[in-house]
């Protein structure tokens, strides 16, 4: 039987740096004041020598920098990181994508000229709202105007595929000022806009006061509103919503994400971050010194899990139907040897009755009522074959 997974074409590399701690945020990062920014540096060229040894890199198609906030690097030691990246991961194809997450107000010119030097062609901008009283409520320090002029200075740099981030059910938050927030960001005319949901974090500053029925979250059916609202308003504008939570001119959907999507296997360099390497997952060190540390011994790796055939078959459809466009029948097959009907056709068929999924043409999607109750159809593929 041959093996269900193949070498991986994906870099994800983790900066846990940060200006300020957001008060939705749980992912593993960690204010600037007085970190070993240099040391973590050299501790991630540890990491990366180590890996690729072990995972020869081969035709790498997409490398996205997430954090954190990785534009807090300095210039100089932006320019040094980019180019462990370019030192480690080099063989890449032809139409790769290089992805660097980035917070209004910490690209200047001078940033901007070392990131796209250094290799960096598509930047993905941390808005989440254009009311400046809402940016406030949430913890984020920037202004509207460092959105614009970030904005601006990235277009003048020569960058032509940018995205933003925009996020909906945010305490107080109406459909008004979603909807306000949307036509700000499109006449930004940008090639990409991912719109997420608030989801309350536990070890959050959110979680805490949701506790004590201290955040006034809007309610669901206006949230609701929010999505339904925005789906049709990007796709007056031109957007096609090829996942969930994603809209862009056709021809830059974020190709790094389409290979979470689509069951990819993929490199995870950097404190905390998640890999995905010859069926085997893995979470590396989360705290800073503890990565330096753990890097100084072999590969930083907290956790390790091996995932089994089914498991695997069980992600492809979870991850997979996230995307509009859905699963196709023919790389199921070549992926497991299999078919996707044979295994998965009893829930499948449920579903399509219940007008949650539509089968045809060899693929299975979310319908339109589908796509408004994802995570129940997600939940559906879970324990089936594990």
């Amino acid at each position: 039987m041959k093996p269900f997974y193949t070498p991986a074409a994906a870099v994800y590399i983790h900066i846990p740096f940060c200006t300020n701690k957001c008060h939705y945020c749980d992912f593993n990062s960690y204010v600037l004041k007085g970190q070993p920014v240099v040391e973590y540096l050299d501790a991630l060229e540890r990491e990366m020598s180590m890996t690729v040894e072990r995972f020869p890199a081969w035709r790498v198609e997409t490398v996205f920098v997430g954090g954190g906030t990785p534009t807090v690097l300095l210039p100089d030691q932006m320019e040094r990181f980019l180019g462990l990246v370019q030192t480690y991961f080099p063989d890449r194809t032809d139409r790769f994508e290089f992805t660097m997450e980035a917070n209004p107000g910490t690209t200047d010119a001078e940033k901007l000229a070392v990131m796209k030097a250094g290799g960096v062609n598509r930047i993905s901008f941390g808005v989440q709202s254009f009311d400046p009283e809402l940016l406030k409520r949430i913890g984020r320090i920037h202004s509207v105007d460092d959105v614009y002029e970030s904005i601006e200075n990235a277009k003048r740099i020569g960058f032509s595929n940018l995205s933003i981030d925009l996020m909906l059910g945010l305490p107080k938050q109406t459909v008004g000022m979603m909807s306000d927030s949307l036509d700000k960001a499109l006449e930004l005319d940008l090639q990409h806009y991912s719109i997420y949901a608030l989801k309350v974090e536990e070890n959050t500053l959110f979680h805490k006061l949701y506790q004590r029925n201290e955040l006034p979250l809007p309610e669901e059916e206006e949230e609701l509103s929010m999505y339904l609202m925005t789906m049709n308003k990007l796709k007056q504008a031109g957007y096609a919503q090829y996942e969930i939570s994603n809209f862009a001119i056709p021809g830059f959907e974020s190709r790094h994400n389409l290979m979470y999507w689509h069951n990819r296997s993929y490199y995870g360099l950097g404190a905390g971050a998640h890999g995905y390497m010859e069926g085997v997952r893995h979470i590396n060190v989360k705290g800073i010194q503890p990565y330096i540390d753990a890097t100084r011994q072999g590969l930083p790796i907290l956790e390790a899990n091996e995932v089994s055939r089914g498991e695997a078959m069980e992600d492809f459809m979870m991850v997979g139907l996230r995307v509009l466009s859905g699963v196709s029948e023919d790389d199921f097959a070549d992926q497991f040897g299999e078919s996707l009907m044979e295994v998965f056709g009893p829930v499948i068929n449920r579903l399509t009755e219940q007008g949650l999924l539509e089968a045809d043409e060899g693929r299975v999607r979310l319908s339109d009522k589908g796509i408004l109750l994802g995570n129940e159809v997600f939940a559906e593929f879970i324990g089936i074959l594990s």
